[in-house]
């Protein structure tokens, strides 16, 4: 449950729509609720403004499953990361409404529409055709978050112009999110461009040396551009999260 959906309850319950055991049969999961093998943070849409997202990995597919069911019960959007083939194939044989990625290797459980508004979109920049997953990944969470994304692909600093001829995009966004591996130069590049937060995203991508996205991770941290955090390694997901929550700050209606 969501802030939206908890203030559509009580506004039935006060117009009468809806008596008091119904509200009370709505609200019996809050805050959490106890399975076997997990226990369900149902207040974290109302407490951070995103529900619980489900980390799929070392999970068993009916673990997915199960977690997917109860999280979505009220019927609102629910993400999952790092899906593999076994836990994919559980989710469609279950569920009707969900989007399967396998090049993000997310699932989006009741995709949300499209954003309403274009207004304060997040810039979502890949360096290289081969860091496209984390990038995806980084995609799918804004999706699920309801913040637009302005995408460009493969701008690389080994072919700079790329970037170049795109600034007067870059100067519109809210923050944006620089997905690179091998020396993880572009983050660097994109801090001295623009007047935003960058999220610096190292992937493994790269030869030898690149030890598995360290060598970008520590050039990343080592940048001069004083605009730069940077995310673990291939961790698209911690980077657009972060990007949203700056996306729902700007829009979010005052009081």
């Amino acid at each position: 449950m969501d802030t939206d959906q908890l203030t559509a309850l009580l506004q039935s319950f006060r117009a009468g729509d809806i008596d008091q055991s119904a509200v009370i049969q709505r609200l019996r999961r809050l805050p959490f609720e106890k399975l076997d093998f997990a226990t369900l943070d149902h207040h974290r849409a109302i407490r951070c403004g995103c529900p619980e997202v489900i980390f799929c990995p070392g999970k068993r597919p009916e673990h997915v499953t199960e977690i997917a069911a109860r999280l979505t019960a009220d019927g609102q959007t629910v993400l999952a990361t790092r899906a593999d083939d076994a836990q994919r194939a559980a989710v469609a044989d279950r569920f009707t409404n969900v989007e399967i990625d396998t090049i993000a290797r997310t699932l989006l459980f009741n995709p949300p529409p499209p954003p309403t508004s274009a207004d304060h979109p997040v810039g979502l920049l890949c360096a290289g055709t081969a860091d496209l997953p984390v990038a995806a990944e980084a995609a799918v969470t804004l999706r699920a978050m309801g913040a637009p994304a302005v995408r460009l692909n493969d701008v690389g600093v080994s072919g700079l112009h790329r970037l170049l001829s795109q600034i007067e995009i870059l100067q519109t966004v809210c923050a944006v999110i620089v997905v690179a591996g091998m020396e993880g130069a572009l983050p660097g590049v994109v801090g001295g461009l623009v007047d935003c937060p960058v999220f610096a995203v190292p992937t493994s991508v790269g030869y030898g040396a690149a030890l598995g996205g360290l060598s970008a991770m520590l050039g990343m941290l080592n940048s001069c551009a004083s605009n730069i955090s940077t995310v673990n390694i291939d961790n698209g997901f911690g980077a657009a999260y972060s990007a949203a929550l700056i996306h729902k700050r700007l829009v979010k209606p005052a009081k």
